[in-house]
């Protein structure tokens, strides 16, 4: 192998392909479509009637085609085995749905008299009272049922009469008893343990009741009753008033459990007594549980004292179905007149609150008590300024403010049921009702919480007039503002009324001193000169409300509400050159002084801009805005910050770099991207996105000059070249920076740049040193020399066409990365090394033909500049018979040992096949060399049989195409033991 001359062999590869090149044909159908089949039945019709009208037969429509589906081969013959039992009906679950009484049963108007949409359920409401109505005051409570020593006290006396009127005198001799003696009164509890002494009553009502103790049960409630007219501790009434009619729904749900329970029917044909379906008739039920149903309505009805007599009938108000069901209207009725006996306003409220609750659950179509308790607490509105509800407060240091919030969850649930499913003309009677009578901040505020915001939106321009003259003693009109304008950013008020709504609304608002009070306002109004103004009115409303915010740094206090407004501005501002053309926006930005939440911030108007920025911009203030925007988030990157959060933060402003466009002046884009790296030069993924862009830069100029540079355009992408060479050294993964160099290089070149071409392809090579053995990848280690091998034969597709320096000995870059393929360490168990050197062999090979077998435009390669000169050819031959010898070298290695006698056959057999393709077999000593190598192959008896046969073939086939008998002599020798 040492005193032989290696030459490549010599090709044409246009003849080649061309030789090579498939036999072509027309092609009268796509080659894809699918095939169609003609159907038997239509053509069978098609031809007797052709047989039996002969003149008509040429004017006969054609033959149907039936278009052939693999996936529906089975329904050919009109069969579907899925769709069959449904057009027949017997589908198991329609079937199932047809039969089912839900079926056939038309929804009870009755039933469904409150929208669920927009009906709050009690549940909800009175988790949001528990929360918000606290107290760290003392609390009393007297009752006979809470330590086991006070139930021991309670004896229920035995019922030894069997007639029902002895049991009937005994049971009232009970409560005579509960009512005269073992009351105690437990005081100074704290919230906490007063709410676990209610939960003590809840169950030991449960408790008596599943011990058949009728009359503790009824006294249990009756005394929890009675604790809502306590109000020593106002602050909690609303919390207390929650707890205490949880326990009275209990004990109405066991009355009517145990009435219907007792209701038993016969049922013709069986002698088993059944109970009542869930939907009865008052018919269905049996005097004996009517009866009962009616001593029930008795004993409470004597109970001496009003506010537990109202509250425990109330709570067993929905056994009137047992009795009649016209009962409700006048049951309704009756004990809403019952609330006028009560003095204390805030009890009256919330009892009101409880008629209309259960109301709405027992008789959702009865609505004839609704308007009485409205009118009634209208009535009534004067004494919440009585002396003795003033006497009260300053007693228990409550402010007025305080108080009137009291009454909030109580007339919001009362005017919620008037509402619902109103006409707008219950709102107007509503209004004109309380002109004269609440014409008060806290009325008008439940009215604008409860009503559709349709209905509030019509009249926006009577409501602000309305909130202008009302009284606002104790509660403030800012919450007002707050709540119009959320229902006015549900429903838009008339176009017309929009700008003076605005004007008027915010001139009150800005007044105001508070910043607490003023955020909420702005909170929600920000909205409203977004979606119906122009950016004048954003922009003033945005001065206004950093001249508030920066007023004692009041804006440190209120930054969920600041970030709140952004999101707000940007889902209703879709045109970013607009938002940024406000001057108050970016100070409105910087109003954020917390670093986190400043970059949560930036993150939202970035996220919007690529949410809603679909087309490029060019708009420079635009740019200006966001490169800021985005430089605050790529700041926010420190040391600390998570992988997720970079990656994030990479692709917004990846995101926002793609969107921005200088149209042909790629000069100024290019001016662009500079600054943008020196904003972001510490995110990777953009730094590599920089690098693409200015590549594509290049790219995007090479197509508009259609590769004829001028001056100044050559000296443009020169310019590019230099930026990319600069940028890539910042990528810390060294596998991306190497692509960024292959890429680059392959860039430099498309554009005649080829001295800062070979600067990206020495950086390349003198990198591929450093490549670590393994390299993380999505959290795994990998091992790169698979990776190496792929680059480095990538990088030597390119290498065939860079022409060398005039300066530098021929094949000079290919002789650095060989120096540096030959110096790496490579895995002992590994092929890569000798993967490279094949194909290093077929780059020497195609590096010594005339004409190359691609090129690229305007750029001479070495085919042009050599011309197959003679040193260029001999040094060509000495760096293959170089390549030959390492070859050489590396099968004498993998046959030093047995396990690796296989890897030296495939070896052995794969450089015959390259040395037959490309080597000159005409050379000296190239035969031999080639038949050794084969007999090598052969004689382990470990290469593959069927790329033997191939071989050989194809040795054969060389002789016929070339017409050197060389290779038919080799074919002769290249036999298969």
């Amino acid at each position: 192998a040492m005193a032989s001359v290696w030459r490549g062999r010599p090709r044409n590869y246009g003849r080649e392909r061309r030789a090579a090149a498939l036999e072509r044909s027309a092609c009268a159908e796509h080659p894809l479509a699918a095939p169609t089949l003609i159907d038997a039945k239509t053509s069978s019709k098609s031809s007797a009637a052709s047989s039996a009208m002969p003149a008509k037969s040429e004017k006969s429509a054609p033959a149907k085609e039936v278009i052939f589906d693999p996936l529906s081969g089975g329904m050919l013959g009109g069969d579907d085995p899925l769709g069959a039992s449904i057009a027949g009906g017997s589908d198991p679950l329609s079937m199932a749905v047809a039969t089912s009484p839900m079926a056939t049963v038309a929804a009870d108007p009755e039933e469904d008299e409150y929208d669920v949409g927009t009906f709050e359920p009690w549940e909800t409401k009175k988790a949001g009272i528990l929360s918000k109505y606290t107290t760290s005051e003392k609390l009393s409570i007297t009752t006979s049922f809470l330590s086991q020593s006070d139930r021991e006290k309670v004896v229920v006396k035995a019922q030894t009469s069997a007639t029902m009127t002895d049991k009937v005198k005994n049971r009232l001799e009970q409560l005579d008893d509960f009512e005269e003696g073992s009351m105690k009164e437990m005081m100074n509890l704290s919230q906490q343990e007063y709410v676990k002494r209610i939960d003590e009553l809840h169950r030991a009502m449960s408790d008596a009741w599943e011990g058949d103790q009728r009359v503790k049960t009824l006294k249990i409630a009756i005394q929890c009753a009675k604790l809502l007219g306590d109000t020593s501790v106002i602050k909690f009434y609303p919390s207390k008033f929650v707890l205490i009619t949880d326990i009275l729904d209990t004990f109405g749900n066991l009355v009517y459990d145990r009435i219907w329970r007792k209701s038993t029917i016969s049922v013709a044909g069986s002698s088993i007594p059944a109970t009542l379906p869930e939907k009865f008739t008052v018919a269905q039920v049996p005097d004996s549980a009517k009866e009962t149903c009616r001593n029930w309505f008795f004993k409470i009805a004597s109970i001496r004292e009003l506010v537990p007599r109202f509250f425990v009938e109330t709570a067993i108000l929905r056994c009137y179905n047992f009795l009649t069901k016209d009962e409700f209207a006048d049951a309704l009725r009756r004990l809403t007149n019952m609330i006028r006996g009560i003095g204390n306003p805030l009890v009256a409220v919330y009892a009101r609150c409880y008629i209309c609750r259960v109301g709405a659950l027992v008789a959702p179509h009865v609505r004839t008590h609704l308007a009485p308790n409205l009118s009634d607490f209208m009535n009534a509105y004067v004494q919440l300024n009585s002396e003795h509800v003033n006497n009260v407060l300053a007693m228990q240091r409550v402010d007025f403010a305080d108080y009137l919030q009291l009454y909030v969850p109580g007339l919001e649930w009362m005017l919620q049921c008037v509402a619902n499913r109103a006409q707008e003309s219950a709102l107007e009677d509503i209004l004109v009702q309380s002109a004269g009578k609440c014409n008060t901040s806290l009325f008008l505020h439940s009215v604008l919480q409860t009503f559709e915001p349709s209905f509030i939106a019509s009249r926006a321009s009577k409501f602000v007039e309305m909130i202008k003259d009302c009284d606002d003693t104790g509660f403030s009109k800012h919450l007002l503002h707050r709540v119009l304008g959320m229902n006015l950013m549900l429903s838009d008020p008339p176009a017309e009324q929009r700008l003076a709504i605005l004007r008027d609304v915010w001139k009150d608002v800005t007044k105001l001193k508070e910043p607490e009070d003023y955020i909420s306002c702005a909170e929600v109004w920000i909205e409203f000169p977004c979606k119906h103004s122009g950016k004048k009115n954003v922009n003033t409303f945005l001065a206004d409300l950093i001249k508030h915010m920066t007023t004692d740094r009041a804006f440190e206090n209120h930054y969920p509400q600041l970030q709140s407004m952004v999101s707000k501005i940007i889902s209703h501002m879709h045109d970013f050159s607009v938002i940024f053309s406000m001057d108050k926006f970016l100070p409105f930005i910087d109003i954020f002084q917390r670093d986190t939440v400043k970059a949560e911030v930036c993150k939202v108007v970035v996220e919007g801009f690529i949410r809603h920025q679909v087309e490029p911009t060019s708009d420079p203030v635009t740019i200006n805005g966001l490169m800021y925007v985005c430089k605050v988030l790529h700041d926010s990157i420190n040391a600390l910050s998570l992988r997720d959060e970079e990656r994030q933060i990479s692709s917004h402003i990846v995101h926002f770099l793609r969107r921005v466009t200088h149209g042909r002046d790629l000069e100024a884009h290019l001016n662009f991207l500079v600054d943008a790296r020196a904003n972001f030069s510490n995110l990777q993924p953009v730094l590599v996105f920089l690098v693409q862009r200015v590549n594509n830069l290049a790219v995007e100029t090479h197509r508009m000059v259609k590769g004829n540079h001028s001056r100044k355009t050559s000296a443009f992408v020169r310019a590019c070249a230099a930026y990319t060479y600069i940028t890539i050294p910042g990528v810390t993964d060294i596998l991306t920076r190497l692509n960024l160099y292959l890429l680059s290089g392959q860039v430099a070149l498309l554009n005649q740049a080829i001295t800062q071409g070979d600067s990206f392809f020495k950086a390349a090579i003198s990198l591929l040193a450093d490549v670590p053995k393994t390299a993380e990848s999505d959290g795994v280690s990998r091992n790169t020399e698979p990776w190496i091998v792929s680059y480095i034969n990538q990088l030597l597709s390119t290498l065939l066409v860079v022409p060398d320096h005039p300066e530098r000995e021929p094949l000079w870059i290919l002789k650095g990365l060989m120096n540096i393929i030959k110096d790496y360490q490579w895995d002992e168990k590994s092929d890569g090394k000798a993967q490279i050197y094949l194909n290093i062999l077929s780059l020497l090979c195609a590096a010594g033909q005339v004409e190359y077998c691609y090129t690229i435009r305007r750029v001479e390669s070495n085919d042009e500049l050599y011309g197959a000169d003679k040193k260029f050819i001999e040094a060509l031959s000495a760096v293959i018979t170089g390549v030959v010898d390492e070859m050489f070298e590396i099968l004498k290695e993998l046959g030093s040992a047995r396990e690796t006698v296989p890897k030296q056959a495939s070896l052995a057999l794969r450089l015959v096949t390259l040395m037959l393709a490309h080597i000159d077999a005409r050379e000296s000593g190239a035969a031999q060399l080639v038949v050794k190598l084969w007999n090598l192959a052969v004689k382990t008896g470990m290469a593959n049989k069927k790329l033997l046969a191939q071989t050989s073939e194809y040795a054969q086939s060389l002789g016929e195409r070339t017409g050197y008998d060389i290779y038919s002599n080799i074919a002769s020798r290249l036999t298969v033991a």
